[in-house]
């Protein structure tokens, strides 16, 4: 038996693998504080996409007939080095685009930053947590001088007397973290944030609040609730003095925004803005409470304005004398299974490993000490992955794709799959034939979770062991040694190890005094001790399990508050598309579907993509429960089945975008971005909706 990780989100349930002859392996849930014996349905099955029917298992390349075809690992990266050797001679280095995963070990993570790098020499690399906590990220370091999802343990959230959660339904995306959730919603303190009724929002039936604002305003529900601090005289004064800088300024922004403007603003009654503020407030330690949170999801943070819209929350939180104290603070649920230590370690265009600035002189010199090159001969700072994604077949002429699907998950995906073609060269690391892996030139089968040993960082910010339990299949590699044998094709002097522990050793040393400092840790600590390891992590210490009990992290030791003022949707609501699309996930379905939708027992549950819609709305289109209905923006339709539900405010619609094809969300999307954290604006466009039959009709 071995004990490891669940591949899928960032709470990182712990199971134990069993090697079966019927089975490959198979899982059990065991005890760990962020899933206390539980697992989902996703994780529960997790085992079965080990042994997908279409696995890839040995290296294809495409013929001259356009047909992917066997090809031996020789063949495939002598091909994929010499056209990566004429583009560069052609067009110069950063002609080669690097896209990586947020479900990548720490160890390929870093690697892959560093082959990019020093081999590539490309400035050219993003990864999909781009499209995840992105603005969380850059308005935690704005307001903290450090981004980590959750500063404090998923366990300190049973304590807390209120939690705020603004456009997350964990319920569906993260099931075992509900029952953290059970004391706050036992003392009427769960406060729920969004358009939809949720199974998370319907966790305040009997004792909390739901508020169902319009799309694209949950900015201006905060400054609202941040105004009746404020006007009330909540607000913690002494730690506001003590510990933050920008109050005074704010207070200004925040006085825009009375009770009456925001609740004809955001459609959410004034009595229910009052009810808010009064449970955060009464909950809060300057007030004698127990705790109080606020967490925020992607429904917050997919906006142009997401950064913006987490500093208003962040603002919420300092004002109420929040953060550093027990069982209170801001956190992120993170989404992805290591959309944290994705990014810490040189996955994000503007980093390196540890959290370091790439145009930072002496983050430069440090990291390239450690590979052994010159700080000069390392790339500058490239462009967040939806420009990434822009330039393909222009300045960009080869993509390298590493654990995602951009066909599925990116915006106006119709948009993306052409320049994906307009490509001369695209390669994809998987590990089952994604959409994007069949427009590929070059697919590597790489191996899988329960095939290789490494860690991942959870949403709290734990660094975490995952563990070999079975071998892989056929000629499956991981990617620490196809990146290794690419360098050697490319002629690289530069040393690359594939020993996970190895590498591991050397990201520690490359982190080291960064923010995201990992040098106290190593696999051998981390396999020989239960207490759980949180970073930062310096050299003799014992991790960073909370954060900002005495100081934030800039320099003075002092949060910084920032005045914001909400705008419009990019894509605001006009005639011809008056009403709003938000997409999501379900419960039995996981980011773009490539792996959940090869498990019998999830499709069985969730088979296909739908259209979630009110019944005034679906009156008005003549639409019945069950028909094709076709959601048109200015980018595309997509066509998929009615659910007509009194969950869901009239104006808008709501779908899953877990599916390719007809029924594909981000076909309609808009790929507009936050101009701070370069997040898409997922989580709010205007459609029009009608029955697809009669569209074709009139087509």
């Amino acid at each position: 038996m071995t004990d490891t990780h669940c591949p899928y989100c960032a709470l990182q349930c712990a199971m134990t693998l069993t090697p079966s002859v019927e089975e490959g392996v198979s899982v059990a849930p065991r005890q760990f504080p962020t899933n206390r014996g539980g697992l989902c349905q996703k994780g529960w099955t997790s085992a079965a996409v080990l042994r997908a029917p279409d696995r890839i298992t040995t290296p294809l390349v495409r013929s001259a007939q356009g047909v992917l075809e066997e090809a031996t690992w020789e063949e495939a990266l002598a091909y994929v080095a010499a056209r990566v050797r004429s583009l560069q001679a052609e067009h110069g280095p950063d002609s080669i685009g690097v896209f990586g995963g947020g479900g990548l070990t720490n160890e390929k993570a870093y690697q892959l930053g560093k082959f990019t790098r020093t081999v590539l020499r490309t400035k050219h690399i993003d990864y999909n947590g781009r499209f995840c906590m992105s603005s969380a990220a850059a308005a935690g370091n704005r307001a903290f001088g450090i981004d980590r999802g959750m500063p404090f343990p998923v366990s300190d959230v049973d304590a807390t007397g209120a939690v705020l959660l603004l456009g997350s339904n964990v319920a569906d995306t993260m099931p075992p973290f509900v029952q953290h959730l059970a004391g706050v919603r036992e003392r009427g303190g769960l406060i729920v944030v969004d358009p939809r009724r949720s199974a998370t929002a319907a966790l305040t039936d009997e004792a909390g609040l739901h508020l169902q604002p319009l799309p694209g305003t949950d900015q201006v529900l905060l400054l609202g609730l941040l105004h009746l601090v404020v006007a009330q005289g909540l607000a913690d004064e002494e730690y506001l003095a003590a510990r933050v800088h920008g109050w005074d300024e704010v207070i200004r922004s925040a006085a825009l925004w009375w009770p009456g403007r925001v609740a004809t603003t955001t459609g959410v009654p004034e009595a229910s803005l009052r009810r808010a503020v009064e449970v955060l407030a009464a909950a809060a330690p300057s007030r004698g409470g127990r705790g109080a949170m606020i967490l925020t999801g992607r429904g917050a943070e997919q906006h142009t304005g997401g950064t913006d819209t987490v500093t208003a929350a962040i603002n919420l939180a300092l004002a109420l004398g929040l953060p550093g104290r027990a069982a209170s603070g801001y956190g992120c649920l993170t989404g992805q299974g290591n959309g944290q230590g994705g990014r810490e370690h040189g996955q994000k265009a503007d980093q390196l490993p540890g959290y370091r600035l790439i145009e930072d002189p002496a983050a430069r010199a440090h990291v390239a000490g450690v590979w052994g090159v010159s700080p000069e001969s390392l790339p500058g700072k490239g462009v967040p992955a939806v420009e990434l994604l822009g330039k393909l077949g222009g300045e960009v002429k080869a993509l390298f794709v590493h654990g995602a699907n951009v066909l599925v998950s990116a915006p106006d995906a119709t948009a993306v799959r052409r320049r994906l073609e307009s490509l001369d060269l695209l390669v994809v690391c998987d590990f089952v034939p994604s959409e994007t892996a069949r427009l590929a030139d070059v697919v590597l089968p790489v191996t899988q979770w329960a095939e290789e040993e490494g860690t991942m960082t959870s949403l709290e910010g734990r660094i975490l062991r995952r563990r070999r339990a079975i071998d892989p299949p056929g000629q499956a590699r991981s990617e620490l040694a196809i990146l290794r044998d690419l360098a050697a094709a490319l002629g690289s002097d530069v040393h690359f190890d594939t020993e996970p522990a190895l590498v591991f050793d050397e990201l520690a040393r490359a982190s080291a005094g960064g923010v995201a400092d990992y040098s106290g840790l190593s696999h051998a600590l981390l396999d020989a001790t239960e207490r759980p390891l949180h970073w930062p992590a310096p050299a003799g210490s014992s991790g960073t399990p909370r954060l900002f009990a005495t100081r934030f992290a800039h320099a003075d030791g002092k949060a910084r508050m920032v005045p914001v003022s909400p705008g419009a949707p990019a894509d605001d609501l006009r005639a011809e598309a008056p009403v709003y699309l938000v997409t999501g996930r379900v419960l039995a379905q996981y980011q773009s579907g490539a792996q959940t939708r090869r498990v019998e027992a999830l499709n069985d549950v969730a088979p296909a993509p739908y259209v979630e819609l009110h019944p005034h709305l679906a009156r008005r289109h003549a639409i019945e429960d069950g028909d094709d209905v076709a959601v048109t923006s200015a980018r595309g339709t997509a066509v998929a089945r009615a659910r007509i539900t009194g969950t869901i405010r009239p104006d808008t619609v709501f779908m899953p975008f877990h599916w390719p094809g007809d029924g594909m969300a981000n076909a309609v999307t808009n790929d507009a971005t936050d101009p701070v954290s370069g997040m898409p604006e997922f989580k709010v466009c205007a459609v029009s909706v009608a029955r697809a039959d009669l569209l074709e009709v009139t087509a």
